[in-house]
């Protein structure tokens, strides 16, 4: 880059010389193998490259490449020791160890804008608010909340190193700030020239196999302290208060996070707080041998389908029985569902205040718009051959046309629409299975029995919506797979299913699938719940067992001789590797578990109760890998958790909408509100279910629909609003169809207004930095003007 020619220059002349590999007399039995500093124990290994020798015809190539990075690396001041092959446990990999000097430090400190400490804070930290000691349980020492004094932080200036506390040069710097400068050097450091392209940047040696990994060192063992008196092991010291499962209920230690990751995974792994649904007055004219028992249903299939009686249904039914569908279709559902509506708002407008104290606190208040512009990718930067002026620092900087961009574009969106055809043909192929199989759970599950009014935990719909969930979830783990953990859920909100004697039919093969005449809630229910849960299972199983299962069998072929040092540097070498999409994973499985629990929680009102539970559990098996099963990443930063922030916000808005559909077309409340105030006669619920079943004439089946047993019923009964077959306009949908369905649009409309009230105005009232945050920035902006 346009910085690393005139850097290397001055660090070059400031150190006089290049550094020096130091001579191979070392006994390595006097080196214990937990050491993270060079032979001489003095300095400290900020990095490491590892490679092996290649027999391929281009093996002398990569030596060559390796030889040209690494005397460039040393042009720039970095220190490199190269541990020989036959050192190594496995007796073929070299590994090179780097140090960073403290001029290289001070130079690329200023060069990234990192902030150091001018001074300690004189603003006392927040004390305990009222009631606060009812969260005594799951605070943490205050040694461990807070191991250092708070500071006042300045971007560092090498030229004004008397502003800053500088106790002692070889702690300075944290050792997340001095990975992330060697890294920035690695990236942008030359290898070559080939074809007349300069070649750059420690990726491409990586992706061409020149180098086998590059990694900062873990401090030591996560499960013992560090033995040198002058090394605090900060990987101890995070497993022991980060890490440990029994420390489930307890805050994370964010302080102890910051100093040696640098970076933060803002997952909102926030606790969900939600209201249990509670059951009220209902019927139980499904479950009433002379009501329901007396109500002969149509058949749920063509042909190979019985009638049944409606009782059959009533284990999940019954309202007073605490059926499974009143346990998540009730009155409450709606106020469920707009409070959801509300609380999202809460929760988005209080993560932005808590991001607003994490940017001050992580010293990234205006990171994005000071320094991130000064760091280009080092890889767009090789790639762009044109340049143009930036009108903001009138400097010549890297530039892509358009008519090289399109190209990209455009294979972009085909990978893109490729997705989506396929997402839509899994989708399509889930709902042909639910199609053909609902006929076949019907044509056994429907037989005599059920005309004989005996009751039955899974009906046809429930059976098919259950092997349909699972179908799906596994649909979604193969697709997770192919989209790199791109996850998709697809519900159904509305069904059109016809009417006897005029059934909708899919591809005119499939028969449309009807829902319970309790109503369809609980299948979408079904669906989530599955689907949820599932993947909560899956994702933390895999999260656990897959680093531990791919470490041991790395550790098991790399065992050859029990006599050698398994050095530090060999052991995270055998680790698994986060990789820059690490943390990408992480925010898309929280977003996903956002969608849940905002967009369909009027389905499924305990999502927040698995989301809260799945959040406790995933906080600790992120720490426990992060700390005992990955390398250490390199540090990196970031001001805000960027675009996921709005799609979070595209959700809030969009669960509003969602769940108002949910509870008018999928739930069964606004029919018996309308039943209730405008058709009973005794205002009350009795006479619903006959009211809200229509009558269909048995002759009136086409051949090819009407079962082939005969029987003695000469009426059956469906779910819908139709007029009697002895109406002049018989099977049309009648006066209360369009009365419950302008109840229907009326309650979106106005739930709708409602919530979106109460987020404009929680949103207004709320200011997105909180007071105190402002006041430290502008007393931290007087002190520096003082100093």
């Amino acid at each position: 880059s346009r910085f690393l020619n005139s850097v290397t220059v001055n660090v070059a002349q400031s150190h006089g010389s290049t550094s020096q590999i130091v001579p191979s007399n070392f006994q390595r039995s006097e080196q214990s193998k937990d050491s993270v500093y060079f032979r001489d124990g003095v300095r400290q290994i900020d990095f490491v490259l590892s490679y092996v020798d290649d027999v391929k015809r281009d093996a002398e190539l990569k030596a060559e490449r390796r030889r040209e990075f690494e005397l460039n690396l040393r042009k720039t001041g970095l220190e490199l020791e190269i541990e020989d092959k036959m050192n190594s446990e496995d007796g073929r990999t070299y590994f090179v160890k780097i140090h960073a000097p403290w001029e290289v430090l001070v130079t690329y400190a200023e060069v990234l804008g990192i902030k150091m400490p001018i001074g300690e804070s004189d603003i006392t930290r927040p004390q305990n608010l009222p009631l606060s000691y009812m969260l005594g349980p799951v605070k943490l020492p205050a040694t461990v909340k807070y191991p250092h004094p708070e500071y006042f932080t300045a971007q560092f200036t090498r030229h004004r190193q008397e502003l800053f506390l500088i106790e002692d040069e070889a702690t300075f710097f944290p050792s997340s700030a001095r990975n992330r400068i060697v890294y920035y050097i690695l990236s942008r450091c030359p290898f070559g020239v080939e074809e007349g392209k300069k070649k750059i940047g420690i990726e491409r040696l990586l992706n061409s196999n020149t180098y086998l990994a590059a990694f900062p060192l873990h401090d030591g063992q996560y499960w013992k302290p560090s033995t040198v008196p002058t090394h605090v092991n900060e990987r101890y010291i995070l497993h022991k208060n980060w890490a440990r499962f029994s420390y489930f209920y307890k805050e994370q230690p964010l302080d102890l996070i910051r100093p040696y990751f640098s970076c933060l995974d803002l997952s909102l792994q926030t606790p969900l707080f939600f209201p249990e649904p509670h059951c009220s007055l209902g019927s139980a004219e499904i479950c009433d041998p002379h009501i329901g028992g007396q109500m002969i249903m149509c058949p749920l299939c063509d042909e190979v389908c019985d009638y049944w009686r409606l009782n059959t249904t009533c284990l999940h039914s019954n309202r007073d029985g605490g059926g499974f569908n009143h346990l998540f279709d009730n009155e409450s559902t709606v106020f469920f569902a707009i409070f959801m509506g509300i609380w999202v708002t809460l929760f988005l407008e209080f993560w932005k205040q808590r991001q607003a104290r994490l940017e001050y606190e992580w010293d990234l208040v205006d990171f994005e718009e000071e320094q991130q512009q000064l760091q280009l990718r080092p890889e767009f930067e090789a790639m762009c051959k044109h340049k143009k002026m930036n009108p903001i620092t009138k400097e010549m900087e890297p530039y892509m046309p358009l008519f090289h961009r399109i190209p990209w574009y455009f294979a972009s969106g085909v990978t893109v629409i490729f997705g989506m055809a396929l997402l839509l043909s899994s989708m399509v192929s889930v709902i042909v299975y639910r199609l053909s199989v609902f006929a076949t759970f019907a044509s056994f599950m429907e037989s005599e029995a059920t005309l004989q009014s005996v009751k039955t935990v899974f009906t046809p719909q429930m059976a098919t919506s259950l092997s349909g969930s699972c179908l799906n979830f596994i649909v979604i783990l193969i697709l997770n797979f192919f989209y790199d953990k791109v996850s998709a859920w697809i519900t159904k909100m509305g069904k059109f299913v016809g009417y006897p004697g005029k059934y909708t039919y899919m591809f005119s093969v499939w028969r449309s699938e009807e829902c319970d005449p309790a109503g369809c809630l609980i299948e979408l229910t079904a669906q989530l719940t599955i689907i949820m849960i599932g993947k909560q299972l899956f994702g933390n199983i895999h999260e656990a067992c897959q680093p531990l299962i791919f470490n041991w069998w790395r550790r098991r072929k790399a065992q050859t001789n029990s006599e050698k040092l398994y050095s530090r540097w060999e052991q995270d070498h055998d680790l698994q590797v986060f990789g820059p999409l690490g943390l990408f994973y992480e925010y898309l499985e929280t977003v996903i578990q956002f969608g849940f629990v905002t967009l369909f929680v009027a389905s499924f009102p305990l999502a927040p109760l698995f989301a809260l539970i799945n959040n406790i559990v995933e906080i600790r098996v992120d720490a426990w890998k992060l700390t005992t099963q990955y390398r250490r990443p390199v540090a990196a930063k970031a001001h805000s958790i960027g675009v996921w922030q709005d799609i979070l916000y595209g959700m809030a808005i969009l669960s509003v909408a969602t769940n108002a559909f949910i509870v008018a077309f999928t739930s069964d409340i606004i029919p018996r509100l309308v039943y209730y105030y405008a058709y009973s006669n005794s205002s009350s619920l009795s006479g619903y279910v006959n009211n809200s079943l229509s009558v269909f004439l048995i002759e009136d089946f086409p051949n090819h629909s009407a079962p082939l047993e005969k029987t003695d019923f000469t009426t059956c009964r469906y779910r819908d609003y139709r007029n009697p077959p002895d109406h002049e306009s018989k099977y049309v949908h009648n006066m209360q169809f369009w009365h419950v369905l302008a109840a229907k649009m009326t309650f979106i409309i106005v739930m709708e207004h409602i919530v979106f009230l109460f987020k404009f105005l929680l949103a207004w009232m709320k200011p997105d930095v909180p007071k105190d945050v402002l006041e430290k920035i502008k007393r931290e902006s007087a002190f520096l003007a003082e100093g």
